[in-house]
């Protein structure tokens, strides 16, 4: 009996999953006994949905070449596609079932454009076969916000890309779109009462060009801005797609362009230009009556705009520099009784809240608009991590989750060296499908505040639109299936998505095949003077080989099995192959291997948990972290010193210490204000042999190199003396900064 028993729960698991290449996952999909015919026609009958039925037809007929029409009566010989309403389903849920029909039902439209999605991907996946298994799908999401943000102020996309961009959120059962249309280096929705906002602000006087750290810029004019007609255009066709356009226009900060538009707006009053460069500015909105004054007219004709209930007001980045030198602001703290310049962007915020709530709208904003006190009734996106997010819920306020980590698509999601140029860090296709929305920190009765999550595009370093395309695929299909609800475990879901990837071939998208790469990470190695390396590619260890003389690994290369022993200076490089060929492009990593390779490091003060890396060993690997890529390689502490002590065993001779550190201001990273560099015998009582200025530090750009008298010496300690509040004039002043250090390589 038992026997039988767990021969029906595996036949029954198998039903549940079987023929199920779907993204996202529906949450039960049965197979059922025979099979429907399909062809290259199609019979679509909805009258009750006309629109959803339209948008199917012209799906199938223009993506997968099939011969669709639309009829009342069933056709018999040909699939029928029957799209009705079912109110006993809960909102957006919908089931679909194949038998000698298709039938989707839903208790909406917005319920049937979810079940189409889900068949689109059923018959491009079978069309081939000719049939189509019988089958029923009972499905409904997690999370009520599911969205993708884009930036259209730092580069420009066209009407056209952005309703392409709607499709592709569409196609994922994703419901929201953030539309960034204001900052610094651009103003791009036109507003009838301020002209000047399009006819100047939207434009600037060159850009940024290569890497931020390069400083290098062109003298090209460039900008562009969304007519209202435009706009209306852009709206319906989201609607048509069940997709919410949540509209941000950036204050108190982020303004830039506004200013320089109407100079009257800022607290100097002087005429300045649209930024051509990336970052954060000092001059912000003046919290004075014209200035909201200028920001209620602008809102109202943005909520004619945008029918959203959700309107997004920034507060991110809001240096407070020019409100501490400005008269008016002052007074405004003094006769309100506020804190300090923190409680003056509380109060800025908490006017715009009062008078959108008074024309039936609320306000999200990043989380920094918790500082100084949280408007009444606004909902918190929370980037900077998960605190955010937990503080606001924490205290009854929705949040929608984005933490950087995971949800940063302008990060790299692969080798820096093989991939585009990028922000910086590394968020992959698996990074982002580890993502759960809900902190573990907060109770049952709070999670009902955590409303879903988005990821976020900047596009600082994105300058077209099939450049977003690589960006955004295949992260967005990791994420659709995180906040729709994952049933699976990663390698399930990589396999599901290679052969999805044939569909985003059809529809003609740029995706990144990065999920290909060969990765590695650092190994415990027992402190020897080595360091052992892991490597895992898409079949796990399978398919790898690879070299450590530099050259181009091939099938006649090296094997991977287990984790490989660094013992001296070298250049590892592995790819990975299948079917004879090489699939991925070439991994290299360089190894520098001193007297402190592999040895045992012991920290004063433990990393952030968001730049831990591998933790102390991070820095004894043998690898030199990459600036570019400060989440990897490298620890990272918030206002804390950096305080590093290497156990090199045994007494050991040495007259020459590196180290690294990362200057990256835009970023709130800042080089250390000294270093100090003390040995010892016994680990307890130690001398210092050498200290480093700020000025000394400064003039290498973090990579310090010092030279020692000989010393010979079992323990060296290293103190990074943190800058620890951010000055002013910086960005993120008054905040605690980041210290970033990597590689203690002692010879």
């Amino acid at each position: 009996m038992i026997r039988f028993v767990l021969v029906l729960m595996v036949f029954a698991f198998q039903n549940l999953y079987a023929q199920n290449d779907l993204i996202p996952q529906p949450k039960s999909l049965f197979l059922e006994k025979g099979e429907l015919k399909i062809g290259n026609n199609w019979v679509i009958n909805a009258k009750e949905f006309p629109k959803e039925a339209h948008y199917l037809e012209d799906f199938l007929k223009l993506n997968l070449k099939q011969n669709v029409e639309q009829s009342n009566l069933s056709v018999q010989g040909i699939p029928n596609i029957i799209l009705k309403s079912n109110l006993k389903l809960k909102e957006d849920s919908y089931s679909l079932s194949v038998g000698k029909t298709v039938v989707i039902e839903a208790k909406n439209g917005k319920g049937i454009f979810y079940g189409i999605q889900t068949l689109i991907q059923l018959i491009h996946e079978n069309l081939g076969k000719g049939k189509m298994s019988y089958l029923k799908i009972e499905d409904h999401p997690d999370f009520q916000w599911r969205g993708m943000h884009l930036d259209c102020t730092r580069h420009f996309f066209p009407k056209e890309f952005v309703k392409k961009y709607i499709d592709f959120i569409a196609m994922y059962k994703m419901n929201t779109f953030h539309w960034h249309l204001t900052d610094d280096q651009g103003w791009r929705i036109e507003i009838k009462k301020y002209p000047k906002l399009t006819e100047h602000g939207a434009w600037r006087n060159g850009s940024m060009i290569g890497a931020y750290s390069e400083q290098k810029f062109d003298n090209e004019r460039y900008g562009g801005y969304y007519t209202q007609e435009e706009i209306k255009e852009i709206v319906k066709y989201a609607a048509d797609r069940h997709v919410t356009i949540v509209p941000e226009i950036e204050m108190p900060g982020h303004a830039v362009a506004a200013i320089s538009s109407y100079p009257w707006l800022g607290c100097t009053g002087k005429q300045i230009p649209v930024e051509n460069k990336w970052g954060v500015f000092e001059d912000v909105f003046c919290p004075k009556e014209e200035t909201f004054q200028f920001l209620e007219n602008v809102l109202t004709e943005v909520m004619e705009l945008f029918p959203s209930k959700t309107i997004h007001i920034g507060g991110d980045e809001c240096p407070k520099e020019n409100w501490k030198k400005c008269e008016h602001c002052q007074a405004l703290i003094k006769k309100y009784n506020l804190k300090d310049e923190h409680g003056l962007q509380s109060y800025f915020v908490q006017r715009i809240e009062k008078f959108l709530n008074s024309k039936g709208r609320k306000i999200i904003g990043w989380d920094e608009i918790l500082e100084g006190g949280l408007a009444p009734n606004a909902a918190v996106m929370s980037w900077r991590g998960f605190e955010g997010g937990i503080e606001a819920a924490k205290q009854k306020h929705f949040v929608v989750m984005t933490p950087g980590d995971y949800c940063y698509f302008d990060h790299y999601q692969g080798d820096p060296k093989n991939e585009p140029l990028a922000f910086g860090g590394k968020t992959t296709v698996e990074k982002v499908y580890s993502f759960n929305p809900i902190p573990k920190e907060i109770n049952e009765d709070e999670k009902k505040y955590i409303l879903g999550a988005q990821a976020n595009l900047w596009t600082e370093y994105i300058l077209d639109s099939k450049h977003v395309e690589y960006m955004v695929f295949p992260r967005i299909a990791a994420l659709s299936e995180v906040l729709w609800g994952k049933k699976s475990d990663y390698d399930e879901f990589q396999k599901r998505l290679f052969r999805h990837f044939s569909l985003l071939d059809i529809l003609g998208i740029k995706y990144s095949k990065s999920i290909f790469e060969v990765t590695g990470s650092p190994v415990p190695s027992g402190n020897q003077a080595s360091t052992k390396y892991a490597l895992k590619g898409f079949d796990g260890t399978n398919g790898i080989f690879y070299t450590l003389d530099g050259t181009v690994p091939s099938l006649h290369s090296t094997p991977y099995s287990t984790p490989i022993s660094i013992d001296k200076t070298s250049m590892l490089q592995a790819a990975y192959f299948e079917n004879g060929s090489m699939k991925s492009k070439v991994f290299s990593q360089d190894f520098v291997v001193t007297k402190s390779t592999g040895k045992k490091v012991i920290l004063e003060h433990q990393p952030s948990e968001k730049y831990y890396s591998w933790g102390a060993q991070t820095l004894t690997d043998g690898i030199q972290g990459d600036p570019a890529e400060f989440r990897s390689d490298w620890l990272g502490f918030s206002g804390d010193n950096a305080v590093m002590t290497v156990d090199l065993q045994n007494p050991t001779e040495f007259s020459n210490l590196k180290i690294n550190f990362i200057r990256g201001h835009e970023n709130w990273i800042h080089l250390p204000q000294l270093v100090a560099i003390f040995v010892s015998d016994d680990g307890i009582k130690f001398n210092k042999i050498k200290e480093i200025s700020k000025a000394e530090i400064a003039e290498t750009i973090g990579k310090l190199t010092v030279k020692l008298p000989k010393q010979k010496a079992r323990f060296v300690k290293v103190i990074a003396q943190n800058t620890n509040k951010i000055p002013d004039g910086f960005a993120g002043s008054g905040y605690p900064a980041w210290l970033f250090v990597d590689e203690v390589s002692i010879e």
